[in-house]
């Protein structure tokens, strides 16, 4: 094959995987909108649902506003998504070739680091719109309504919270998070996988036309939801921290929060502990980040396969 025509087919894969990964986040995020909704309200404490659940607070939502703000923030949200998980999966995929060229690793070491690089560059990038959904999602209609909509929150922000900096406070707190929660994602995603397929293939895989294994769905959900809650037990307190932090500026109360992620993550544990605080709204995570990751990880899959980038594995 010729410089030029490797080069073409190079260009076709990462279109590919960036359609593949753009696909599996919209899917994902969309099917857990109104749990990342009351995750929200809940981890920041808002004055109408801090002392609410999970399933409570689903009721409080449709009976102060209505159904359809279960998914307030969520076409920022998808905005956000897309991009996000197009680089992420695709830049794990990239780094993850470029690790097992260059390092000795077993590839599920090569795995968490690709997978933990691939999370800090997507989110690196995408920040300000996480930032964005989270102001969104935190208003509660004729409560604290402070932003009409998108590019109101993104003006009054610039104007009124320092500029730029406004858009990624939480950003350090996020970066760090992302360490153990991308990592540990695609790494257990990868090892349940590869598990799944050594010693209960007649379960949870199938064969491809290659006569190699494939997961089928079943074993897809059970690998992502696998990964998602692993992946969230190690990360969330610095999510919590994240949270306080976007939404700081919201309310005079929480002004506190805004001064750096050490401070803010110190003032939480001081004043709710780890259960009540750094650990507040964990239930509700993980009915979405189980599924969510499930159905993440599972479209990409099956994206994958329908675009020929996985003609399944040989053990």
């Amino acid at each position: 094959m010729t410089r030029p025509e490797k080069k073409i087919e190079n260009y076709e894969v990462i279109m590919k995987t960036l359609t593949a990964g753009g696909v599996a986040a919209v899917c994902s995020k969309t099917a857990v909108a109104p749990f990342d909704r009351i995750k929200i309200l809940l981890q920041a404490q808002h004055e109408h649902y801090k002392h609410l659940g999970a399933f409570s607070g689903f009721r409080e939502i449709v009976q102060r506003e209505n159904f359809l703000a279960l998914y307030k923030g969520n076409l920022v949200q998808v905005m956000r998504i897309m991009p996000y998980g197009a680089i992420q999966f695709t830049a794990y995929e990239q780094y993850k070739q470029h690790l097992e060229v260059s390092f000795e690793q077993s590839s599920l070491i090569n795995g968490f680091l690709a997978g933990a690089a691939a999370g800090i560059t997507a989110a690196a990038i995408t920040y300000p719109l996480d930032t964005i959904r989270a102001r969104l999602a935190f208003q509660v209609t004729n409560s604290n309504t402070l932003y009409s909509g998108i590019k109101h929150a993104v003006v009054r922000m610039l104007k009124e919270e320092g500029g730029l900096r406004a858009l990624y406070r939480g950003f350090w707190s996020n970066m760090l998070g992302m360490i153990p929660y991308a990592g540990f994602s695609f790494y257990t995603f990868e090892k349940v996988k590869y598990l799944n397929m050594k010693y209960a293939p007649h379960y949870f895989c199938s064969e491809h036309k290659t006569n190699g294994l494939i997961l089928n769905i079943p074993g897809k959900l059970l690998c992502g939801g696998a990964a998602g809650a692993v992946a969230n037990t190690f990360s969330y307190p610095l999510d919590v921290t994240k949270r306080r932090m976007q939404l700081a500026m919201m309310n005079p109360a929480t002004h506190k929060y805004a001064s750096g992620m050490l401070s803010t993550l110190r003032l939480i544990y001081t004043e709710n502990g780890i259960v009540k605080g750094l650990y507040r709204g964990m239930s509700i995570n993980f009915l979405r980040a189980v599924p969510l990751q499930a159905v993440a990880f599972a479209t990409y899959e099956m994206m994958k396969q329908t675009l020929g980038l996985d003609t399944g594995m040989k053990l």
